[in-house]
């Protein structure tokens, strides 16, 4: 079978209609109407009910997909091992938020050139649904990212919890009442706890959606934020930020997720260990 036709398929899972799928794989809507119709001729079933709201799967469909996402993880892995060099045994291919890139994965990416010399390491660094998409489709073999998404066929662990904590380039202080305050958007659960903590604080002048923004404008222009304790160390230790002592602090669990069939490889095993041993010095 094509292999493209599988990667339609949970392309229209996913998204919901087939104009949308066809949006995700940049080909046009008859082109995934037309795959789908040969995946069902193939199969001799429907795979969709269809309607005006959109797509669901039918029986028939949710009993293939998981075969077709183990399908398109298959090829990818397939693809990769054979242009490896001799040198190299393997490839991993870890996923993340860019907000966890400083300290927990670039302390990761040593550990793993040095632990497994012979393993490829690919880190894409991308939104929430992308690398949950990827992990779906075989693409990733792992990640660590921030309120993952359940899905059936991933195994979901929390790895550590990110302790935001009030940091300011003023060392008079700044916070939530501060003009030149900047509100970072770290989730329904914070954005939650933030409003029972702060029930009067003003609507902020700035905000942002990632952690590393909201920390390279207060070093460039001043201003205070809300930020993981492991980013900002070395600026507190340093005397370029100043922790507001007192000030109420935040946890944000940071999980680790790969496709259930990874877990039993041996590389991405140590992978985990070695997210694990960092995440635990982290704390």
């Amino acid at each position: 079978m094509d292999i493209e036709l599988a990667r339609t398929f949970l392309a229209v899972y996913e998204t919901g209609t087939f104009n949308r799928a066809a949006e995700r794989l940049n080909v046009t809507q008859s082109t995934v109407s037309t795959r789908i119709m040969s995946l069902e001729e193939q199969l001799g079933r429907s795979l969709f009910v269809r309607s005006r709201s959109g797509t669901e799967l039918s029986h028939a469909g949710r009993h293939f997909h998981r075969h077709a996402a183990n399908l398109v993880r298959i090829w990818g892995q397939a693809r990769q091992e054979l242009t490896l060099p001799e040198n190299l045994s393997a490839v991993l291919r870890m996923g993340g938020q860019y907000s966890l890139w400083d300290e927990l994965i670039q302390q990761w990416l040593p550990w793993m050139r040095k632990t497994l010399p012979g393993v490829a390491v690919h880190v894409e660094i991308a939104a929430p649904d992308a690398i949950t998409r990827q992990l779906q489709e075989g693409l990733l073999n792992l990640a660590v990212m921030y309120m993952p998404q359940s899905r059936s066929n991933l195994v979901i662990d929390k790895l550590t919890d990110d302790r935001l904590v009030l940091v300011s380039a003023d060392p008079q202080g700044g916070g939530p009442l501060d003009a030149a305050y900047v509100h970072v958007d770290w989730g329904p659960e914070f954005q939650a706890e933030y409003a029972m903590t702060y029930p009067g604080a003003p609507y902020p002048a700035l905000s942002v959606s990632h952690g590393m923004l909201g920390l390279t404008h207060i070093l460039k222009h001043g201003g205070s934020a809300y930020l993981p304790r492991r980013a900002v160390h070395g600026h507190v230790k340093s005397g370029t930020l100043f922790a507001m002592k007192g000030a109420p602090w935040f946890l944000r669990p940071i999980y680790l997720v790969h496709p259930a069939q990874q877990g039993e490889d041996t590389h991405v095993q140590a992978a985990i260990q070695g997210l694990k041993t960092i995440a635990a010095k982290m704390r």
